[in-house]
């Protein structure tokens, strides 16, 4: 029984463990003197044997190694992170270990001889090692230095028969299941990495300038969009659970949600006519007075209710996840000057396309005293500016997008860094693709193009690739399909909006001058069936010192898939949310 305790005392978790067997094998050969006595001994022994854990040692970042290349030829160094594969020969195995911090892993040479090679004969992809070596010079084409182990250990084992990520390609729709590993591939941690950058050069960009960055809320009142596609939050029990003391009382709390329901059934409606390929005025504004039919009706309702249906919710008032920063971000900006936010944003959209998220993050600029035409200045500085910084600081990462996704990438990067942004009024560009179309409407999904249309993603793809053959502003659009918070213009069919649009994209950024006329406002709240009274503070910036002031939102998914060329944005955000998926 003592004699079993010593040699697992001896071989307990030992990387080295060659040493470990002699010294076990010393011990089974030795005379048992007392119980005490052979424990201290064994300990001892062990103790002596055993290297410190590499654990706790400060490790190199792969990055760093193979940047440093020949440079560092010579270092004894510590590198940790996972197996990616093993190769084993006849007296030495090739173990590939990733970080994470690069796409490319470091080659360590781990030689039989070694203390620890019965751990490197157990290696299997995904376990997480630490090994210390000295960097050597590499014979092999793809790398110009390996690290030859002094010692392995083994840190976190990977059972190969059920790591769902082995040495072939997955599919995307696969990776998205397993979202808690896949940053492990090449794919997706690539795509993290560039969006690390992208946020990274985002912040630079806005603080050279003399922006302020605002934390907006996330939890909100106010639709900023007026559609009404919000996700509600609320402390009041489900269907199912005790009723609230005042909705109980009231007896009429399921005719209150009925036409809760209604109301946004109505928002839906006049966002769908507004965003529909040809805008009928009539319809729309139909749709508007049905929308304010129902608040009516809603309010009506509530008021018979023995209390406020949200009197005993947490706010004490219904309260959403915000669809934009946009208005708060405003009231700083008539304070601050120059402002910014950066942060997730939510839509409550049955929507699985490529493009759509229910929650992503949103770069929300806002400047006072700024007219659209400088708006547009300041967007396409920021695009070319983050672009350029990610191809600088991931080329390793483009190149393999360039193999695998897009091969002509990084040639149309460059270019959108390199080549002034066209600009083009939204009357103009209709009559360039009605131009067009006529030449054979059947190539085209939504030939119908005239004023007043909302133009479709092969619309803005034509206008960006073909008529102008770069990334193009289109400005000036009808005011009956963008929002109440936008400038008029003075001919009274069009407000100062501007949409950004790429090549391989589409649509990229859309901004606007903001209606700072208190009146005008006031008018085009009352059109989109909004209640001034629900957006009293926002208001208040018209009523006291209110200045020209614009700014423009950018869904940075859409930036990350434009930069990667990763045609879902689905595999460019950490864990994506969308209709039926919430997990992780």
């Amino acid at each position: 029984m003592l004699l079993t305790a010593c040699r697992a005392a001896a071989t307990r978790t030992l990387i080295g463990g060659r040493s470990a067997r002699v010294l076990a094998s010393r011990f089974a050969h030795a005379p048992v003197a007392s119980a005490a006595a052979a424990s201290s001994s064994a300990a001892a022994a062990t103790a002596a044997a055993a290297p410190p854990s590499l654990v706790a040692e400060s490790r190199v970042r792969v990055a760093s190694l193979l940047e440093g290349g020949e440079a560092r030829l010579g270092e004894t160094v510590v590198v940790k992170g996972w197996v990616r594969t093993v190769r084993t020969q006849k007296s030495f195995s090739f173990v590939e270990v990733n970080d994470g911090s690069s796409l490319k892993g470091v080659q360590v040479v781990a030689e039989d001889g070694l203390d620890s090679y019965d751990v490197v004969d157990a290696l299997s992809t995904g376990a997480a090692v630490a090994v210390r070596g000295e960097v050597v010079a590499s014979p092999a084409k793809e790398q110009s230095i390996e690290l030859r182990a002094s010692l392995v250990e083994l840190v976190g084992s990977c059972p190969a028969d059920s790591y769902p990520l082995q040495k072939k390609r997955h599919s995307l729709e696969f990776l998205r299941s397993i979202a808690h590993l896949r940053p492990r591939t090449n794919t997706i941690g690539a795509a993290m990495r560039v969006r690390s950058a992208l946020s990274f050069a985002t912040h630079e960009f806005f603080r050279s300038r003399g922006f302020v960055h605002v934390h907006t809320p996330l939890l909100t009142a106010s639709d900023c969009e007026g559609a009404g596609e919000m996700f509600r939050v609320t402390t009041l029990p489900a269907a199912g659970e005790a009723a609230q003391p005042a909705a109980a009382a009231a007896g009429c709390g399921d005719d209150v949600a009925a036409l809760d329901r209604a109301v946004k059934s109505a928002g839906e409606a006049v966002r769908a006519l507004k965003e529909a390929a040809v805008v009928d005025k009539e319809a729309v504004d139909g749709a508007v007075q049905e929308l304010l039919a129902r608040k009516a009706k809603l309010q009506a309702a509530t008021e018979k209710q023995v209390g406020d249906p949200f009197a005993d919710d947490f706010f004490g008032r219904a309260a959403y996840l915000t669809v934009s920063g946009q208005l708060c971000a405003e009231t700083y900006a008539s304070a601050l000057g120059d402002v910014y936010t950066f942060g997730p944003t939510f839509r409550a959209e049955d929507s699985n396309t490529a493009r759509h998220l229910a929650e992503f993050w949103m770069i929300e600029p806002e400047m006072a005293f700024t007219d659209l035409a400088a708006n547009m200045d300041n967007a396409e500085a920021y695009v070319k500016h983050v672009v350029q910084y990610a191809l600088r600081s991931c080329a390793d990462d483009f190149a393999m997008f360039a193999q695998f996704y897009d091969k002509g990438l990084k040639a149309r990067l460059q270019a959108l860094v390199e080549t002034p942004f066209a600009r083009v009024s939204y009357t103009e560009a209709v009559e360039l693709l009605r131009a067009e179309i006529a030449k054979d409407p059947s190539k085209w999904e939504y030939p119908c193009v005239e004023f007043g249309t909302d133009l479709a993603t092969e619309h803005e793809r034509w206008l960006a690739e073909v008529a102008f053959g770069s990334a193009v502003f289109v400005y000036n659009y009808p005011k009956a399909i963008k929002a109440f918070y936008m400038r008029d213009n003075d001919d009274g069919k069009t407000v100062a909006a501007m949409d950004l649009l790429v090549p391989g994209v589409g649509e990229l950024i859309g901004g606007s001058q903001r209606e700072e006329r208190l009146p005008m406002l006031l008018s085009k709240m009352e059109e989109s069936g909004l209640d001034p009274e629900d957006y009293w503070w926002y208001v208040d910036l018209r009523r006291y010192g209110s200045v020209p002031h614009s700014g423009y939102g950018l869904g940075f998914e859409r930036l990350v898939c434009y930069v990667t060329g990763i045609p879902n944005i689905r595999d460019v955000i950490p864990f994506p949310r969308y209709p039926g998926s919430c997990d992780f």
